[in-house]
């Protein structure tokens, strides 16, 4: 947020600001391992690559699409009887003056005219059924894959580049190529049926018209190459504005509060103008390809009618065939004069197809991990580390060789200063991140031995911010056990001192507390959280500051249900009040990702080191307040 302020103030006018936020995006890459990269200008797209990577989608519908492939055959084809009839329209109405062929020709091309709506009809039908089940395939195996991805995932990935790879790209690919296959299918039919038109009436004129087409590849080809680093740059700007989105929701509070209007709305305009500059380039870049597409297809026209006067003259052609072979040709190059714009479509869902392929293809140690592994019933014995280092990235090591032992039914509490891998030793428990090297190990087995679902389920964690879930407190409370029965959820309730204020709502545990709990207080949103917790009755629970942004009175009434919460369990308490570890069988002081001291809360006192010095300063804080 500061960068994108600086900048502003940096940068006021609006002439070079592509290339500032060209250069911001490059920053963005180098700053952070991002996952989810931009579309690469220089990378390859291909029609068969593509459609042989939409293959495995439209296999399970492959029945209803070879029966709309086969309806968009009458609805092709029958656009050369339009142009077929004219010639013994022309040949015997307009020359001959036969009557019997004027009454009749009109009524065949208005049957056969009315066949075809009705082919176009139900083959819209089966084509849009496809394309909506292949669209709702691909958003349910990548929302399948998100809820796999690492932990490490939405660390270096913002929440507008997910929504827009997870959900735009879906839109793009699925879309686009449904309606490609449909259009081109269309009027491939069409076009072969036009063709043979063209070729019954008159071969030579055949060899004119469709010769001129050659010249369309070169035009195509370098439209090709010109969008796929707009697409790139459009897809950057379109992640950066969703997540501006996103902020000025969930930070609205902090912008009303600091007068941010302002500062948001010009972060807005930049982001937008930016994107307006991208979708003005593209038209600038693409257009042009319209125009061209009409001046080809002029010509080809043109160079017909110069040629078909001297074939009518010179009695090779009848004016019954040429004026067919005309309308067959004018129906021809038609969707040919709007090729740029489709190309354009085919190209935006060939690269979103690829970025959807880029995530699916890529590997989380989350996915097909419990193969031959063991369950883990119940923590017996113990967990301990052994030696263990993590980094979040190659910049800097946060754990630099834990070793620790825990005790079944102990409650051991982790102190030290900020950043200092308090919080990474409790992620590392449940396997949220992957230690790079060293053991953590549950009754001496590796927890990478065991399956991940039995690890977590043994496992209750409570945070400083617990994320709460839109839905009611009932739907909150079952997210700890899906399967618990009412008794369950009254205890759990109870258990968390959420009795009387469940009693005084209307709607009582049916009561929808709003999106990430916003209808609710701090203390009553940690109390739902230990509640939801509770009724896991998971042997491990883990307390990551689960009082510290309370106040004192919240604080004591959370501190109760947090009690009853840790009876019976290995507790791991992370904590910055000292007041509430006091009692802890074990603290162990972790600065700058090492051990430093451990004992009791009286005997690293009597040792007068790190954890005394903390002791000291916060108990003359409370003194002084």
């Amino acid at each position: 947020m500061l960068f994108e302020l600086n900048r502003i103030k940096r940068n006021k006018a609006l002439t070079n600001s592509e290339n500032t936020q060209d250069k911001e995006l490059n920053q963005n890459k180098i700053k952070h391992p991002i996952v989810l990269s931009n579309t690469d200008p220089k990378a390859q797209t291909s029609f068969i690559r593509g459609y042989k990577r939409f293959w495995p989608f439209l296999k399970p519908h492959l029945g209803m699409a070879i029966l709309g492939i086969l309806l968009t055959i009458p609805v092709g084809a029958l656009d050369a009887v339009i142009a077929s009839f004219l010639k013994p329209f022309m040949d015997n109405v307009m020359i001959a003056q036969e009557q019997s062929f004027a009454d009749y020709v009109p009524v065949v091309i208005i049957a056969f005219t009315l066949v075809q709506g009705i082919f176009i009809y139900f083959s819209s039908i089966v084509n849009g059924h496809v394309g909506g089940r292949i669209n709702l395939d691909i958003k349910a195996k990548l929302y399948h894959k998100l809820l796999d991805c690492d932990t490490k995932f939405y660390d270096v990935n913002s929440s507008g580049s997910i929504i827009y790879r997870f959900s735009s790209d879906v839109e793009t690919a699925s879309s686009g190529l449904i309606a490609n296959i449909k259009l081109f299918l269309t009027k491939f039919f069409s076009s072969v049926s036009l063709v043979c038109v063209l070729l019954y009436n008159s071969w030579q004129l055949s060899v004119v018209a469709l010769g001129v087409l050659v010249v369309l590849i070169l035009p195509l080809r370098i439209v090709r190459k010109k969008i796929k680093k707009i697409i790139s740059k459009t897809v950057a700007g379109g992640t950066e504005i969703i997540t501006l989105y996103n902020e000025t929701t969930q930070g609205s509070r902090i912008i009303k509060i600091f007068g941010l209007k302002a500062t948001m709305n010009n972060l807005f305009h930049d982001k937008a103008m930016f994107l307006y500059r991208m979708g003005m380039k593209m038209i600038r870049n693409t257009n042009w390809l319209s125009p061209v597409m009409h001046l080809v297809s002029s010509v080809g026209v043109a160079a017909v009618l110069y040629f078909g006067v001297h074939l009518i003259i010179t009695e090779q052609l009848t004016p019954g065939s040429f004026v067919a072979f005309l309308a067959a040709l004018i129906m021809l190059y038609t969707p040919i004069k709007t090729i740029g714009n489709n190309y354009i479509q085919v190209q935006q869902a060939l690269l979103a197809l690829d970025r959807i392929y880029e995530i699916l293809e890529t590997q989380s140690f989350e996915e097909n991990n419990d193969e031959g592994k063991q369950e883990l019933s119940k923590l017996l014995h113990s967990i301990e580390f052994k030696d263990v280092h993590f980094a979040y990235d190659d910049s800097k090591e946060i754990l630099k060789g834990i070793n620790l032992t825990i005790r079944a039914g102990q409650k051991i509490a982790l102190v030290g200063n900020s950043g200092g891998g308090k919080s990474t030793i409790c992620s590392l428990i449940p396997r949220l991140y992957e230690a790079q090297s060293g053991q953590i190990l549950l009754d001496g087995v590796d927890v990478k031995d065991y399956t991940l679902g039995s690890l977590r389920k043994n496992i209750s964690m409570v945070f400083q911010d617990n994320f709460l879930f839109q839905g009611t407190i009932r739907q909150n409370i079952l997210y700890g056990k899906e399967d618990a029965s009412d008794d369950e959820i009254i205890e759990a309730y109870k258990q968390a001192y959420l009795d009387d204020f469940i009693q005084s709502l209307p709607q009582g545990l049916d009561t929808i507390i709003g999106e990430r709990g916003v209808s609710l207080s701090g203390g009553q949103k940690q109390r739902l959280a230990i509640a939801r917790a509770m009724i896991r009755k998971a042997p491990v629970v883990i307390l990551d500051e689960a009082t510290s942004a309370l106040d004192n009175k919240s604080e004591k009434v959370v501190q109760k249900a947090l009690d009853k919460l840790m009876q019976g369990k290995t507790t791991i308490v992370i904590a910055h009040r000292l007041s509430t570890i006091m009692d802890a069988d074990c603290i162990f002081v972790v600065n700058d990702g090492l051990i430093v001291e451990q004992g009791t809360h009286q005997e690293l006192l009597a040792k007068g080191g790190a954890y005394s010095a903390l002791y000291q300063s916060q108990f003359k804080a409370q003194e002084q307040s």
